[in-house]
């Protein structure tokens, strides 16, 4: 729950965001007619994230067991390589974002309302896309469905909230420590379905070393218990834990979390400039 909350909370926000920057200014600029294109830029970009979420479910459901662990290997790797580069991205591109985006307001406005609502609609579809395919990966890995689904739910709709009220300025809130801190949380989150996707290449003989175990404490914590799900689903802890696992786990940390904590100074101001 606590997992699909985080990556609701953070990527709902940061879409919240695009769409105040876009929605503010239109209305400050006296363009408000633009205003219908870009709200159905966002329902079609919102309305193919959760297609591309119902797919993934879908498709996964029709596999034979083989098939199913190659695709949940597979999307499980590619989800970590999105959210990688996504957090990344973020720390680097947001001191410009809100320029970037008031620019392509501009050139789009005059290509017409079309123009206008494709613009919108590449601006939310990065981040809903990214989002279902790092959800459908993360739910993989806690497993119990219910939980995580009310954590997405609570994440997206306290995302909105906070969104709207950013936008009225009903609330003020350091966003550069929030997308630090959500940030280092989604990179633990991601070592998790990496280190689940390499569970799953074990079991179909692609990686060595399935059943060499760091540890294997089913014993007295079995995979259902409630322990072993909270666990699971922040940071991606496996009651039996490869090697290879663990190692492809600390790593990932290791390689990701040094140079996205350097230089937080900078960062910060970059962030904060966005808002």
């Amino acid at each position: 729950m606590l997992s699909t909350f985080i990556i609701a909370l953070r990527e709902g926000l940061e879409a919240a965001l695009i769409v105040g920057i876009l929605v503010a200014y239109v209305v400050k600029t006296g363009r408000s007619n633009l205003l219908k294109p870009i709200w159905s830029g966002v329902t079609l970009a919102l309305a193919l994230s959760l297609a591309l979420g119902a797919f993934l479910s879908y498709s996964s459901t029709q596999l034979s067991e083989r098939g199913e662990e190659i695709f949940a290997g597979t999307s499980s790797v590619i989800a970590v390589a999105l959210v990688t580069w996504m957090v990344f991205w973020m720390k680097r591109a947001a001191r410009g974002l809100r320029d970037e985006l008031h620019g392509k307001v501009d050139k789009a406005h005059l290509g017409g309302p079309l123009t206008i609502a494709v613009t919108a609609f590449f601006a939310v579809a990065r981040e809903g896309l990214e989002t279902a395919l790092f959800i459908y990966s993360n739910f993989r890995t806690v497993g119990a469905a219910s939980s995580a689904t009310v954590g997405l739910v609570l994440g997206l709709a306290l995302a909105v909230t906070l969104g709207y009220l950013l936008y009225k300025r009903a609330v003020k809130i350091n966003l550069s420590r929030f997308f630090t801190i959500t940030g280092v949380a989604l990179i633990i989150v991601a070592a998790g379905v990496l280190s689940y996707g390499i569970h799953e290449f074990q079991e179909l003989g692609w990686l060595p070393g399935a059943d060499a175990f760091i540890w294997d404490v089913t014993g007295w914590m079995p995979k259902e218990s409630l322990a072993a799900s909270l666990l699971g689903g922040t940071i991606g802890f496996d009651t039996t834990t490869s090697w290879l696992q663990g190692l492809f786990y600390s790593s990932y940390l290791v390689a990701v979390l040094i140079p996205y904590l350097s230089n937080k100074t900078g960062a910060a101001k970059k962030v904060t400039a966005a808002a």
